[in-house]
């Protein structure tokens, strides 16, 4: 619940996610998508139930130890000014003793598909951006900012809306990708478009702060009437 709410943002949520799995999240803006991404990396108190890492509630952990574990790529980028490599290696963790390489920035630049508009400038990774990344597409700022969620080569990754400001070729292309770089983690994708999500393990589909239906894509089509009305509504857009 925020602060001043009479009604909870999140209600009667349950879920596990294995290694290696993918969770997508889908539903209506003001569903409590984003709210459920933030409270995994402890950014807000929680009024009941709990969280769990490793089997153990994040409210007994330190959260900094946590958050290094965790790969989160918002839906709008955020970029700094300075170099494409100074930005790339401020994913890596920062209480991290682990040297970072340039080819760790490249792997994961290429993972993200961000290194084929990125060995177009003359500069390569040396070229600078402005604040913002305003110097940038919105396509390219999120490519950046998946490979910068990528170098730290993290257990869960939540890619909050992340490839909304993508093509669906470059999307396809990107997942494909991603799929083996990612094998080992866990990953939550949030997701507006179910073409994004389709072949996720599961599916979390939430309408106003509650589950409406968690199960897979052909299954949520027989039994989740929320659900079957997204994807109904994107067939008749598309």
């Amino acid at each position: 619940r925020y602060d001043d709410a009479e009604e909870a943002a999140l209600k009667d949520i349950s879920f596990t996610l294995e290694a290696g799995e993918t969770l997508a999240v889908m539903g209506d803006i003001g569903s409590g998508k984003s709210t459920l991404a933030k409270l995994i990396l402890g950014l807000y108190p929680i009024e009941s139930g709990d969280i769990l890492f490793d089997g153990k509630s994040i409210f007994k952990q330190p959260l900094e130890s946590i958050r290094t574990q965790i790969g989160y790529v918002p839906q709008k980028a955020y970029l700094f000014t300075g170099s494409i490599a100074m930005n790339l290696a401020y994913g890596k963790a920062q209480n991290s003793d682990e040297p970072l390489s340039a080819d760790r920035l490249t792997e994961a630049a290429v993972l993200a598909g961000a290194d084929e508009f990125i060995s177009r400038f003359e500069d390569g990774y040396d070229h600078p951006l402005s604040q913002g990344g305003t110097n940038l597409s919105g396509g390219q700022r999120q490519r950046l900012a998946m490979a910068r969620a990528l170098v730290r080569k993290p257990r869960l990754l939540i890619f909050d809306d992340s490839f909304s400001a993508l093509d669906a070729k470059t999307d396809a292309a990107l997942r494909h990708a991603l799929k083996d770089a990612t094998k080992d983690a866990a990953v939550i994708i949030i997701a507006q478009r179910v073409s994004t999500i389709l072949h996720a393990d599961q599916i979390l589909v939430l309408d106003d702060g509650k589950i409406a239906g968690l199960g897979t894509h052909s299954w949520l089509l027989e039994h989740c009437p929320v659900y079957k009305d997204i994807v109904r509504s994107q067939l008749r857009d598309a």
